[in-house]
């Protein structure tokens, strides 16, 4: 098999040419993405778009960004990618609807085995990440190799994702655990107990 289609299976493989090449060109997309006006919206959005698997007009990105490939990542409609996020995309990375990375955000499909031996002949694997619609992740979290996150979740800040995240959950921590379920009580507040107006209340659910 060649390097790319081992990549693609999550078995271990060496970059040859020709990933070489796709990395050689997703810096070059990088280096003129992240060195571009910061105020040129529709420069960054298309560059994006180019740079990734799939994304659209919707979707918002603060450069610097960083990743391997971009090719392997596939964004849902209106998400947004806050500064200084890095996606080591040797696997896929697939975010559905609405999701939102907060600054410094790290998802890793990337890894070598424990064992030193194939690491050290410059081995190493990509396993996908899934994160379904409508998920919030904290600032400085990091996501590693193979995990889902499945709707609606909510990772807090610091985070260290080494386990699938179910559904309707907010959770957070080193290792990231399930710290309570998301309900409809949720629906009054915006940050810890402080209360939405009910002008902004009326304006989300169209009352």
């Amino acid at each position: 098999m060649t390097s790319k289609e081992r990549r693609e299976m999550g078995l271990l493989f060496i970059a040859d040419d020709q990933d070489w090449v796709e990395m050689k060109n997703a810096r070059r997309q990088l280096q003129k993405l992240n060195n571009m006006d910061r105020s040129d919206f529709p420069g960054i959005n298309s560059l994006v778009r180019e740079l990734f698997g799939k994304a659209d007009e919707s979707t918002f990105l603060n450069p610097p960004f960083f990743c391997d490939y971009g090719s392997n990542i596939f964004v849902g409609k209106n998400c947004f990618i806050n500064y200084n996020c890095t996606i080591l995309d040797n696997g896929k990375v697939r975010m559905g609807d609405n999701c939102m990375l907060a600054p410094n955000v790290s998802i890793y499909t990337a890894g070598h085995a424990l064992y030193p031996d194939s690491r050290n002949l410059g081995y190493e694997y990509g396993i996908d990440v899934t994160i379904g619609n409508n998920v919030w992740i904290g600032g400085n979290t990091v996501i590693l190799p193979g995990i889902n996150i499945g709707d609606n979740v909510v990772i807090g800040a610091g985070s260290v994702v080494t386990k699938d995240i179910p559904a309707w959950s907010f959770a957070a921590g080193n290792p990231c655990k399930v710290i309570r379920k998301i309900t409809e009580e949720d629906k009054e507040f915006y940050y810890k107990q402080r209360k939405i107006d009910e002008e902004i209340l009326k304006e989300i659910y169209h009352e």
